[in-house]
């Protein structure tokens, strides 16, 4: 039986600011659950999106808030058996909350991996795979910074793939910036990452260009909202067109395999609604055609690692992964960091997630991180209170 869920928000600095087209990123709220059975057992899961509300319709705030106010107590009061057996309740009870029904999911996945002693991967279809290659963004918006960055990863033996985060400045100073990288980088693979900025005609424009230029892939140029868009550019151009937002549930990702809107998704765990969805997102693009990357929204090591398990039961992976999450923060949650070496991350081999949490450090971050934010909201109130009297 469930004997307690905790969420937390425990914000961690980033060793650099993030630029995306939406946001720029200096810090990453994780949003951590953390559920203790009445025998002994724990899991622990993770909900972390970027950005806030700039990015998607579910926030740090928003998602503590739904799991403490209406997750919890369901769970509490009904005590499902399994893990798919809570999701099943949460599903017919709760819509959407995606984000929030993956951390509960990964943390009740990691209780059952444990009790059994098995990985997760083995609970949701068999790993194929030890290991996955893992990207890096480059995202200072500086063209000098971002050459000497990934240069520095490549001697490193870090990383030897590189995404562009691009779409807040004009078109052609983004095209600029991006074969200006490519032409430094010869012998690594670049993808460039629009985050929907792009009208359809801008996208036009700006694909031929970085198609030309030699650019290997091509992430989510328009919105989310314009699939017929993102089919035409795929139909239309030679470089592989990659849909990211617009992969949502099983539902929806099926339709745009159907439909065949994009050459790959990036299947992120937190925005398909849970680990064993996403694992049907990547089963369903694999028989579409539809090759497969795996996405991240900058998770901590938990949700990587919850992802790592979910991109090794993957029968392809062409275009490799971007769980470099943990790497772009300046503190780690674990008592051991996740093995990142060769280019790659070992998925680990471990019960449930095969990685054990600093409960300690973490609780003192939340604790901090909530009277911070009491601090702050009583120095609004009070000086919201003085300038009504003046």
């Amino acid at each position: 039986m469930i004997r307690s869920i905790n969420t937390l928000l425990v914000p961690i600095p980033t060793i650099r600011a993030h630029k995306l087209a939406c946001t720029v990123m200096n810090e990453q709220v994780l949003v951590l659950v953390h559920i203790q059975t009445e025998d002994g057992y724990e899991g622990w899961g993770e909900a972390t999106t970027i950005g806030g509300l700039s990015y998607a319709d579910e926030s740090p705030h928003s998602i503590k808030t739904n799991i403490d106010t209406y997750f919890t107590p369901l769970l509490l009061k009904e005590q499902p058996a399994s893990a798919a057996k809570a999701m099943q309740l949460l599903n017919i009870h709760i819509n959407g909350n995606r984000f929030a029904k993956c951390a509960i999911e990964t943390a009740l996945l990691d209780i059952e991996g444990k009790r059994l002693n098995l990985p997760i991967s083995e609970l949701i279809g068999g790993r194929v795979r030890d290991r996955i290659e893992v990207a890096w963004t480059l995202a200072s918006g500086n063209t000098a910074t971002d050459i000497n960055e990934a240069k520095q990863m490549v001697a490193q033996n870090r990383h030897r793939i590189f995404k562009l985060k691009i779409g807040s400045r004009p078109i052609l100073d983004d095209v600029a910036h991006v074969l200006a990288i490519k032409q430094a980088l010869p012998n690594c693979r670049i993808t460039v990452d629009v985050n929907q900025a792009w009208t359809e005609l801008e996208a036009m424009k700006g694909i031929s260009l970085l198609q030309n230029g030699g650019v290997d892939l091509i992430e989510q140029p328009v919105s989310m909202r314009n699939k017929s868009a993102l089919k035409r550019l795929t139909e239309h151009f030679d470089v592989p067109i990659m849909a990211d937002e617009v992969v949502q549930d099983p539902q929806n990702a099926f339709q745009l395999a159907a439909d065949h809107c994009a050459d790959v998704f990036a299947v992120k765990i937190n925005q398909a609604g849970g680990l064993k969805a996403a694992c049907l997102i990547g089963q369903m693009a694999h028989l579409a055609g539809v090759e497969l990357y795996g996405g991240t929204m900058l998770e901590g090591p938990i949700g990587t690692a919850a992802s790592a398990h979910v991109f090794s039961t993957y029968p392809s992976l062409r275009f490799d992964t971007e769980l470099f999450g943990p790497l772009l923060l300046t503190e780690d949650v674990l008592t051991q960091p996740l093995d990142y070496q060769n280019f790659g991350l070992n998925v680990p081999t471990g019960a449930g997630l095969g990685i054990e949490v600093d409960s300690d450090k973490v609780y003192h971050y939340a604790k901090q991180a909530a009277a911070m934010l009491t601090t702050s909201s009583s120095l609004d109130y009070a000086s919201n209170a003085y300038r009504e009297t003046v």
